[in-house]
């Protein structure tokens, strides 16, 4: 039924993203793996050439370093920055809690921040979540409306509808956009350009102003609006810009856009995902189905049947075949059948029993040809009458 099929699903699903992931982790291995050991090396010469220059043991020198890397969590950096916890720090850490990005370069040191940490983001990320969702059914409106009204213009324009076309009342506009929803396709085209085109928006503003490549302003782009926040690159982090006002009020705006973009265009992405996974369900479903069909037919062939019964069938192709599928499905994935559905399948078989037990009742049995007496085929009553009569029949054939 519907579970088994829900199953098979989450099955197919998770055994593609383990592949996804094996194979991404093999690509990013043969890439970054090379560039990772040539900077250990780097480091330990620069390592050595130090503690021999100003005379250190390597583990003074790794004890300092080990000082700073816990200071490094608190907030400290070598370079000037501005203050981690004062309002507009805490507004921009609190940004990324609830909007899940979690850059990871302010993170609360104290327990009563963490313990404070843990049911603020929870009710913040759900709160985030269900404004991201609303954000998508705003956009498909939006863009039924338009292709509605595009229609509508069209229609005026060729003089099918008139032009004093009054608007209804907000909810019958609502369900007149029923029957306008764009195709999921088309959703994620226009997810897709209007993701590439805020990313590049906001590229040219992080590449003067923070000193990062175009490239570099893209990656940042991708990995916060996508919510991954590796942290590597985070905006607004200098203790002074030129026009520091407006700068971190267009990266608000720039990322809280971003964000909402991207994750629609990962809720279609997914519906498009689950659209392909039933697509080969229903692929492999249909090769087992036929094969299943061919060894019922095989093992059907031999099958003594009544007498007749091919000659006295009245019933259409599309009824009989629709019927037989559908128990025969049934019979093969053991679920009961129904009685309506077991009469429906065997109505001619039970009509000729039905007139054999009334021939046999009313004192009119068939008559059997000497042939079959003499073959020793005897008459019976019901099904055993039957199934005689035919191998009478076959004996005579023969």
């Amino acid at each position: 039924g519907r579970l088994n099929a829900d199953n098979a699903r989450f099955l197919l699903l998770a055994v593609l993203i383990v592949l996804y992931m094996l194979c991404g982790a093999a690509v990013f291995s043969a890439i970054e793996l090379p560039t990772e050991q040539e900077a250990k090396e780097l480091w330990e010469e620069r390592l050595e050439n130090f503690t021999r220059r100003h005379n250190l043991s390597r583990a003074e020198l790794r004890h300092f370093l080990r000082e700073y890397e816990e200071a490094n969590v608190a907030g400290i950096r070598v370079d000037d920055i501005r203050p981690r916890w004062d309002f507009t720090g805490a507004f921009y850490f609190v940004g990324t809690v609830v909007s899940t990005i979690g850059f990871g370069m302010t993170t609360p040191a104290t327990v009563g921040g963490k313990i404070f940490l843990i049911f603020y983001g929870l009710i913040g990320c759900a709160g985030t979540i269900l404004f991201f969702n609303l954000f998508l059914e705003r956009l498909i409106t939006v863009i039924a409306y338009v292709m509605k009204s595009c229609h509508e213009r069209q229609l005026r324009r060729k003089g099918v509808l008139p032009h004093s076309g009054r608007r209804g009342s907000g909810t019958s506009e609502v369900d007149s956009l029923a029957g306008w929803k764009p195709s999921v396709y088309y959703v994620m085209l226009i997810l897709c350009v209007a993701s590439l085109i805020i990313s590049c928006c906001a590229s040219a503003m992080y590449t003067p102003i923070e000193g990062w490549s175009y490239f570099d302003s893209l990656y940042f782009c991708f990995v916060a609006f996508s919510t991954i926040g590796f942290g590597d690159l985070v905006s607004s982090q200098n203790i002074k810009y030129e026009s520091q006002g407006l700068y971190r009020f267009g990266n608000f705006v720039f990322i809280l856009m971003g964000v909402c973009c991207i994750y629609s265009l990962f809720n279609v992405i997914s519906i498009v995902i689950k659209q392909s996974i039933n697509w080969i369900l229903k692929k492999l479903a249909c090769k087992c189905c036929h094969r299943c069909q061919r060894r019922l037919f095989h093992s059907r062939r031999n099958v003594v049947m009544p007498g007749n019964v091919r000659g006295q069938r009245n019933i259409s192709i599309e009824t009989d075949v629709v019927n037989e599928s559908d128990t025969d499905g049934r019979r093969l994935s053991g679920e009961m059948i129904s009685m309506k559905d077991f009469l429906a399948s065997n109505k001619v078989s039970l009509a000729i029993m039905q007139k054999q037990l009334s021939e046999t009742a009313n004192g009119y049995p068939r008559q059997m040809s000497s042939n079959s007496k003499q073959n020793g085929f005897s008459g019976g009553v019901g099904a055993l009458a039957i199934m005689n009569n035919r191998l009478a029949e076959t004996s005579v054939d023969r």
